[in-house]
């Protein structure tokens, strides 16, 4: 009897009620609970059971199991967060299934939920990579890496897209701040403020652009940070790994001079790169308080002092550079000035979401001085595609002719391309910013295993970080939109019971001339 009234409940909150009427003349109305899919108490008494056995089952987001693949890419069938039990083709319930499959309910929110150790992890294992690193950093231009996309490449793709996302996280937004337009953090504190540790490097050096007047400016001025991997990172790695990491568009002045698509010739030859991007880069000014160096005197005065360090001690050093959208054109021009200046040192460009930078010259210059770049891409971004959205877009259709010509606009390096149509969890629908927001990037990374593949099964990334800046989620989930903010926007309540604005403290003043010192390099 208990067990029935059991079975009444559920049905009762999980089933709609049908109204049903008998033919003419009836007095009475009957009245019919049924389950939605027709599942048997059988089956659900078996899926019951099942999903109460821990690491049995995955409870997914998914609108369909058909939308996750199954396929399990090399080293990714050692990593099994989640045990699936075989099942029958002939069985007309498949009870291995958790019982909201069985429902066929489209979207959860239960996996937002805090359920404390019984969650998985969000972090893929770390491999071993020292005897493999040249590979995974482009030694061979990433061939047959890319499709299928090789999980080991994936983490470190996906690590240093992270350090992109620094760049923004810590961000001073706040017009009303006196310090706006600066990092939150000073170097000690950045990592550790945005949960970066777990990568095993340290920041040496954030600096800033120096053109723009004021020691704060109300647009912006902090562009990025150089770090460098400690004991145990290197040693994974297999050798010591320089990080530049560069800071995409955010202020007004950044996106004019963004437009300002006239290619500029660098040096002697027939080398040309975009005027903006250039002036970015290389601008200064005497009258600023702090950096008075470009931006780029700035990272490699501190990239030169790392090597220089390193290299006494006999290691292996690597140039990683990183960035977002004009962050990724920051990234090129630093890795050509670095790749001229400091002949054989590895050097690799990880962009997201990046630009056009230069003519075909700089591209074959860049390719001859052994600068391996990969370019991460969304499909439904349009940032790519500029400079010459138009008529970059007409001529390479007209390729045999134009291939040569020196006045259009070429992409450098590999490229990855990835679809946002992709991911069971975003919305269908054109979001022009929300394609091309960095972390809308690194979730379809973690998810994508090749062009022709389904979403990752075993995607382990917060999927609720698309929601930082964006409003690309389902709503199933049930995520805030653009919810990334300081608590109570900044405010604190002091000792005396009144909102205030907090002040920094000397040493959480965000300086260039905060510098690692060889001590803290050892």
């Amino acid at each position: 009897m208990m067990i029935r009234l059991c079975v009444l409940e559920w049905r009762l909150a999980v089933s709609p009620l049908r109204q049903v009427r008998k033919e003419k003349g009836a007095k009475k109305t009957k009245w019919v609970l049924k389950l939605k899919f027709g599942v048997t108490w059988k089956a659900i008494k078996k899926a019951s059971s099942c999903t109460t056995k821990l690491n049995r089952f995955h409870l997914t987001c998914a609108s369909s199991m058909k939308q996750l693949s199954l396929v399990r890419v090399q080293a990714e069938e050692a990593v099994k967060p989640i045990q699936q039990a075989h099942t029958k083709k002939k069985a007309s319930h498949v009870v291995t299934k958790s019982l909201l499959s069985l429902l066929q309910l489209p979207y959860t929110a239960s996996d937002f939920i805090d359920w404390g150790d019984l969650m998985t992890p969000t972090k893929s294992p770390k491999e071993n990579i020292s005897t493999k690193w040249r590979g995974i950093h482009g030694l061979h231009n990433w061939d047959s890496l890319l499709d299928p996309l090789h999980p080991w490449l994936r983490r470190e793709i996906i690590k240093y897209g992270e350090f992109a996302q620094a760049t923004y996280d810590g961000f001073d937004f706040d017009s009303l701040s006196e310090f706006c337009g600066s990092c939150r953090y000073n170097r000690h504190k950045l990592f550790e403020e945005l949960g970066l540790t777990n990568h095993g490097y340290k920041v040496t050096y954030w600096f800033g652009r120096s053109h723009l007047g004021e020691t704060w400016s109300k647009d912006s001025n902090w562009v990025g940070y150089v770090a460098v991997s400690n004991d145990e990172e290197s040693e994974r790695i297999g050798r010591r790994d320089i990080v530049m990491a560069w800071r995409g568009t955010i202020a007004p002045t950044e996106w004019f001079t963004d437009l300002k698509a006239m290619l500029e010739r660098i040096g002697d030859g027939k080398i040309k790169v975009q005027h903006g991007f250039r002036s970015i880069y290389k601008s200064k000014s005497e009258f600023t308080r702090y950096n008075k160096l470009s931006a780029s005197e700035q990272v490699m005065e501190e990239v030169n002092r790392l090597i220089k360090f390193y290299k006494a001690k006999g290691e292996e050093i690597s140039f990683t550079i990183t960035g977002h959208s004009l962050g990724g054109a920051l990234a090129l021009l630093n890795a050509y000035e670095a790749a001229t200046s400091i002949p054989g040192l590895p050097i690799s460009v990880i962009s997201f979401g990046a630009p056009r930078v230069g003519n075909l010259a700089f591209k074959e210059k860049l390719d001859e001085m052994g600068v391996k770049t990969l370019r991460i891409v969304v499909k439904q971004d349009i940032v790519p595609k500029f400079p010459g959205f138009i008529f970059n877009n007409i001529l390479h259709n007209l390729n045999f002719v134009t291939k040569k010509f020196n006045w259009v606009y070429r992409h450098v390096g590999s490229q990855l391309e990835l679809d946002m149509f992709m991911s069971p969890y975003l919305k269908r629908e054109s979001d022009l910013i929300g394609s091309h927001n960095l972390e809308t990037y690194l979730h379809l990374l973690d998810g994508f295993l090749s062009e022709r593949r389904k979403f990752r099964w075993n995607a382990r990334r917060d999927v609720a970080l698309v929601n930082k800046a964006t409003d690309m989620l389902i709503e199933e989930l049930r995520i805030p939109k653009f919810w990334y903010q300081l608590p109570y926007k900044g405010l604190v309540l002091n000792k005396h019971g009144t909102w205030v604005k907090p002040s920094r403290e000397p040493e959480d003043i965000p300086s260039p001339l905060s510098v690692a010192s060889e001590n803290e390099l050892h």
